[in-house]
């Protein structure tokens, strides 16, 4: 195979690479360095004898995946405040570079972070790029039998702790901006109307910016302080209607740089019932207003 054939089948492939990196590191920075890691793998390899390149891929880059995992739950054990995944931003409904987006929402990525990083990595070959327990076992290194159990598990999890109730594009959008105008607006009633009673906010500053150091629980809590954090205003205010991980969300830039990275999740009542602001500037240096 030629050298430009050998890149071509490694493009043509980087897609479902980097989607399975994201998804094992919940980092956009760190799923690009594997996917990088994985390409000077493969331009170092006999690749004319590889029947299976994207299972061969697949396997490389998920197990440099969970030699990452190690270092990065040293990490995490230092982190300050609560952590949040790292957020891929695109335009409104672009397809963005991540297969299959529209099913992982940072909602989803947190449950993801639940489980081993055995569990997430049979969970992701199987559950979202659709390769066999045998293929899997072979790129992990275990029996068929092995990790179809280990995959079950996984999915017995993820089931219980997914999200209950995924809310159509529109109405997502249309109380996404109602609430943004009551938050505006300093309409405590309103903010109030709009969420619902047991609604739980993250906001994740990593330490380097104001953020709350715990959850935030109930709406009156949580309104009231949105409402104190918008009392700092913010230079040259930007709001941009993104797309979060195939969700509809909020991004907030100060002269033209990321400084806030909003999405919300509703209950069957269309009320709000979930908030995650992402604050950590590290995690949003890769995020540019469409």
């Amino acid at each position: 195979m030629t050298d430009s054939a050998v890149l071509t089948t490694f493009e043509e492939h980087r897609p479902t690479l980097f989607g399975i990196a994201y998804r094992m590191l919940s980092s956009v920075a760190d799923a690009e360095d594997i996917v990088q890691d994985a390409w000077l793998k493969w331009s170092t390899v006999d690749v004319d004898r590889i029947d299976r390149p994207r299972a061969y891929l697949a396997r490389t880059v998920t197990n440099l995946s969970l030699n990452r995992l190690q270092s990065a739950a040293v990490q995490r054990e230092s982190y300050v405040g609560p952590w949040l995944p790292e957020p891929l931003v695109t335009a409104p409904d672009a397809s963005g570079d991540v297969e299959q987006a529209e099913t992982v929402s940072l909602a989803m990525l947190v449950v993801l972070e639940t489980l081993s990083p055995l569990e997430r990595a049979v969970f992701l070959l199987k559950e979202v790029f659709g390769f066999s327990y045998a293929e899997i076992g072979g790129m992990l290194d275990r029996s068929e039998a092995a990790v179809r159990q280990v995959g079950s598990r996984a999915r017995s999890h993820v089931q219980e702790r997914r999200p209950r109730y995924d809310a159509p594009v529109a109405q997502r959008k249309a109380v996404t901006e109602e609430f943004l105008a009551a938050c505006v607006g300093g309409d405590l009633n309103r903010m109030m109307e709009l969420l619902a009673p047991e609604v739980i906010a993250w906001s994740d500053g990593g330490g380097k910016v104001r953020a709350a150091l715990r959850p935030l629980h109930g709406a009156d809590k949580v309104a009231r302080w949105i409402l104190g954090v918008l009392q700092t205003p913010i230079p040259d205010l930007g709001i941009h209607e993104v797309d979060v991980n195939g969700r509809f969300g909020l991004l907030f830039t100060s002269a033209g740089v990321a400084d806030d990275v909003v999405t919300m999740e509703l209950d069957e009542t269309g009320a709000i019932a979930e908030i995650r602001l992402v604050r950590n500037p590290d995690k949003l240096r890769h995020v540019t207003a469409p």
